[in-house]
């Protein structure tokens, strides 16, 4: 087992090409990412709208070390709050570490 660290974003679908660089800026170049289909936050419910994709959000999943996730949390702090972000950051321990660096 080696550690690294998990890094999940839930941003808004239009944006998400400006996070996708922010990432690779800080050395995450692998990803995974999940539909949201809906929630509810600091302003209320939100569900996607599937015809127009108005609200549509995107959970950016990325498992990688320690320094490429600081990085990539310093890059987006100063968006959290403009942007609406939700961020979470973690340790995780993975079975093939070389393929999450």
């Amino acid at each position: 087992m080696v550690e690294r660290r998990r890094v999940e974003v839930l941003i808004d679908e239009p944006l998400l090409p400006a996070l996708v660089e922010l990432a690779q800026a800080a050395g995450v170049s692998r990803y995974t990412l999940l539909p949201a289909l809906g929630g509810a936050g600091a302003y209320g419910r939100w569900r996607d709208d599937q015809l127009s994709g108005a609200t549509g959000k995107v959970m950016f999943l990325a498992i990688t070390t320690r320094a490429a996730a600081d990085a990539f949390v310093e890059r987006l702090e100063p968006l959290l709050d403009s942007h609406n972000l939700m961020l979470l950051s973690s340790d995780v321990e993975v079975v093939r570490g070389p393929r999450f660096g």
